[in-house]
């Protein structure tokens, strides 16, 4: 019997104005380094977590988006983000962070975390995983 879980973070708000995405990255980080089978998506608003760009210098609060690009440190290699949330918010995958991991598989080659799925897909991700947490 594995002690290891399959946990899919969905990640549906926008990344200030809240708790929920900072608490969703913190939890994320934590349950990687407790080598457990991490995975997060990007829904709704979500989306705008891992969007290029971010400056909240006029918000007067810290722009943790940088934090991101240490998924790839804690070995968190599938980052989902749901098409239909992107096109929704006229954002492409262009318009998102450059997330990568390093594939010890492959001669530790950088390869791309972030995979853009359709809400099909997305609800099969669900389906499979031990544990599903929505922030």
């Amino acid at each position: 019997m594995s002690d290891v879980k399959n946990f899919l973070y969905l990640n549906r708000r926008a990344p200030y104005g809240t708790v929920y995405a900072w608490e969703s990255l913190e939890v994320v980080l934590i349950g990687a380094a407790f080598e457990q089978d991490v995975s997060l998506a990007f829904v709704d608003d979500g989306v705008y977590q891992i969007m290029k760009g971010q400056d909240t210098s006029g918000l007067g609060i810290k722009n943790f988006s940088p934090t991101y690009s240490a998924l790839g440190d804690y070995d968190v290699q599938k980052i989902y983000v749901e098409k239909e949330s992107l096109d929704a918010r006229g954002l492409t995958v262009e318009d998102l962070l450059d997330l990568k991991y390093e594939d010890e598989d492959d001669d530790w080659a950088e390869k791309d975390s972030i995979k853009v799925v359709s809400a099909e897909e997305l609800a099969k991700l669900m389906d499979e995983s031990d544990v599903v947490l929505s922030f």
